[in-house]
């Protein structure tokens, strides 16, 4: 991984920096969940009950029957709402399976518990788990149209950088979220603020970008994450001492994890790898198990080829947030830039697992098990050649350079 290698690496990860998620002002808590920088809408909310141990009355005679139905449903709701509860209460602890257990058990008994999708949607996105994600907040919207939180958590899923067919639709679907959302509630600077990200992310930076972004600004004059975004997009108009200030007056502004990392990958998304270091420090003082600001710290140090650098914040970036696929691949790539071809053989196996179908052929190729197959011939190990070229053939069975190099490895 010497020379032109090292090069063509740092290019494929400057244009590999991801469209910047989403944040919140006061309609939506912002937390840190598992990737990065990405917005984490807050809870669902469950009913105040004035009572959790009243128990209903049940009347002899001829109202018995609807009475004991309102009092078996009067029950059956009330174990919703603990359930719900409970959720998020496991979510806010990171501990994602039981949260996931709690609303599915909601839906169980309950179906079409709007609530229970979008809790589930919560706590698959802090995980990065997309398409996961996307269908349970689909589901949400779905069951609860009206809920201006499912559309707003739906459009931040539908911008993500996904692979594979299907991102158009995806992107459209996010605007169209946005825009109801914006309709239900004129006055939701979240929601305008979604409006600008989905038409960004659609390449549509124009006067409707940035008056979305700018209603969500007036709606909120704290609103860091906007002021960030509105950067973004002068940027993209070529107005760099207008983004320049608004930057400034983001990062001022900006209290939380979520709004430093959704700044510092603004600035990663047009380059400025340098001037996002500060800001993801920022982040991480406040939060030092971070998974966003941990994997774009990592990503800005491989990035100018600070490889030993990067290695314990993507180990710890993998270690917080094990179903994410992007740190362990870069973790992957950081050793086999670091000539480390058994670690990262052991690494990219980890990535393999998490992949997706486009994924698993990237891990295939020169930055994965052709890289260290590659490596392992320079050493002159050919059995551990034939073993990463043999696992890449697997990934990606129709590359006919890979059953060479397996051929001259054997």
């Amino acid at each position: 991984m010497k020379g032109s290698s090292i090069f063509r690496l740092v290019s494929i990860l400057a244009a590999a920096a991801l469209v910047v998620p989403a944040h919140t002002a006061k309609s939506q808590d912002v937390g840190v969940g598992g990737g990065a920088g990405i917005f984490r809408p807050r809870n669902p909310e469950t009913r105040k009950r004035t009572s959790r141990t009243a128990t209903p009355v049940v009347r002899r005679g001829p109202t018995r029957t609807p009475t004991n139905t309102a009092a078996v449903n009067a029950a059956l709701e009330e174990q919703i709402e603990d359930l719900l509860e409970k959720g998020n209460e496991f979510r806010d602890a990171r501990r994602f399976a039981e949260a996931v257990t709690s609303y599915q058990e909601v839906l169980k008994l309950k179906p079409r518990d709007g609530r229970a999708a979008y809790g589930l949607g919560n706590v698959y996105s802090d995980q990065q788990r997309w398409d996961t994600a996307e269908t349970a907040y689909r589901n949400a919207v779905s069951w609860s149209p009206s809920d201006v939180e499912s559309l707003v958590a739906l459009s931040v899923v539908l911008v993500q950088p996904r692979t594979g067919a299907g991102n158009a639709k995806r992107l459209a679907d996010a605007e169209a979220f946005a825009r109801r959302a914006v309709q239900i509630d004129p006055k939701n600077a979240v929601a305008w603020d979604r409006l600008g990200v989905a038409l960004q992310a659609r390449g549509l930076v124009n006067n409707e970008t940035e008056h979305s972004y700018r209603r969500a600004v007036e709606i909120d004059p704290q609103f860091a994450a906007a002021y960030a975004h509105l950067a973004r997009a002068l940027n993209k108009l070529g107005r760099r001492d207008e983004a320049a200030t608004l930057y400034q007056q983001a990062a001022t502004l900006a209290k939380d994890p979520a709004t430093l990392n959704l700044i510092a990958e603004s600035l990663q998304e047009e380059q400025q790898w340098q001037n996002s270091e500060p800001i993801l420090k920022r982040s991480l003082e406040l939060d030092p198990r971070g998974a966003p600001a941990l994997y774009m710290l990592g990503r800005m140090l491989v990035v100018f080829k600070r490889f030993q650098e990067a290695e314990p914040h993507l180990k710890l970036a993998h270690e917080v947030n094990q179903k994410a696929f992007e740190p362990v691949n870069l973790l992957g790539r950081t050793y086999l830039a670091l000539d480390r071809y058994e670690e990262a053989e052991v690494t990219y196996e980890r990535a393999a697992g998490l992949a997706t179908p486009a994924d698993r052929k990237q891990l295939a190729g020169e930055f994965g098990f052709e890289g260290v197959g590659d490596g392992f011939m320079k050493r002159k190990n050919k059995a551990g050649a034939a073993r990463a070229y043999q696992r890449a053939l697997q990934l990606d069975p129709a590359n006919r350079d890979l059953e060479r190099k397996l051929a001259q490895a054997r």
